[in-house]
């Protein structure tokens, strides 16, 4: 059975992971219950069965979920040893027979296709994340608004577009731009080069 050593403010053990959902956060009733560290969302990750892998992914959590050190976008599959650090908190994900699995990937969905326009602006609303920092968020109307010398409204016509085109639909607790950003780098439309350009005008 796959296990979590859990490592945190206050704690050191081990949890197993039952069933085929596996849910982490502060919350009382996540699956894993970190109350005691203030960095974790309330259902901050999920880890999920899929035949005989487990996948991780983040549930829109405020300071993002970290794997091995890289910041998780979308999903990705768990091998015996990786590290997923959510908060303060550092899980070690254990299950021998998941060491040696061989997994072939299916492509993700190519980007739809965007104006220049809009393009900037997802670059710009992206941009934060290039940090890798546990607090960043993407940028804020209001940010993307001032890097590029154009009205909120502007910018919000553009997300508006950019929102449908990506199939982000309900804005969850407000984390519509974290869905957007996430879904924007999972299916290669804006890559970490662009990123690490400057801003345009």
């Amino acid at each position: 059975m796959a296990v979590l050593e859990v490592w945190g403010p206050g704690r050191h053990d081990v949890s197993a992971l039952g069933g085929a959902r596996y849910t982490i956060g502060k919350r009382s009733d996540a699956d894993l219950s970190i109350a005691t560290d203030a960095a974790v969302s309330g259902m901050h990750v999920l880890l999920e069965r899929a035949g005989a892998v487990w996948c991780v992914r983040d549930l829109g959590s405020r300071n993002g979920t970290f794997v091995n050190g890289e910041r998780l976008f979308g999903e990705s599959v768990l091998r015996d040893g990786d590290e997923i650090i959510v908060g303060r908190t550092r899980l070690v994900f254990r299950d021998e027979a998941s060491g040696d699995e061989t997994t072939t990937t299916d492509a993700l969905r190519a980007p739809p296709a965007l104006t220049p326009r809009e393009r900037v602006v997802l670059v710009e609303l992206c941009r934060p994340l290039l940090s890798g920092n546990v607090f960043t968020q993407p940028a804020s109307v209001r940010e993307i608004a001032h890097v590029l010398v154009v009205s909120e409204a502007a910018v919000k016509q553009h997300l508006g577009r950019l929102y449908a085109k990506f199939d982000v639909v309900d804005d969850v607790a407000g984390l519509r731009r974290v869905q957007l950003a996430n879904a924007a780098l999972q299916r290669g439309a804006v890559s970490m080069s662009d990123l690490r350009g400057g801003g345009q005008s």
